[in-house]
């Protein structure tokens, strides 16, 4: 699984970017045909720098999400969050439809 990191209007320092890897590595647990992560940081607004990422997968459309936050590290973990609630959703509706055991019903 590839994991991209790039910047906008700004460079981050390698440890920023590490601790971006770090966290959105725990991806692939939630739903495990991820191939790749892009993650764009948007430095543009010092104050509220923007972090958006785009999840692929196998069979399925991208999955993506965006926020703002008060530092970077912050914003990626709200992205991050938003990303395991859609990769949860995702799951469930695939494995949900199946293993359904059908009750005794008598035909008569």
């Amino acid at each position: 699984m590839e994991i991209r990191v790039s910047t906008k209007h700004g460079d981050l320092p390698d440890t920023v970017q590490q601790t971006i890897k770090q966290k959105v590595q725990k991806l692939p647990k939630f739903f495990d045909r991820v191939t790749g992560i892009e993650v764009l940081v948007d430095l543009e607004k010092t104050q509220s720098p923007k972090v958006e990422v785009k999840v692929s997968a196998e069979e399925t459309d991208d999955f993506f999400a965006a926020d703002n936050g008060s530092n970077v590290v912050a914003a990626t973990d709200s992205v991050v969050q938003k990303l395991e609630r859609q990769l949860r959703k995702h799951k469930e509706k695939i494995t949900g439809h199946r293993g359904k055991s059908i009750k005794n019903v008598e035909i008569e």
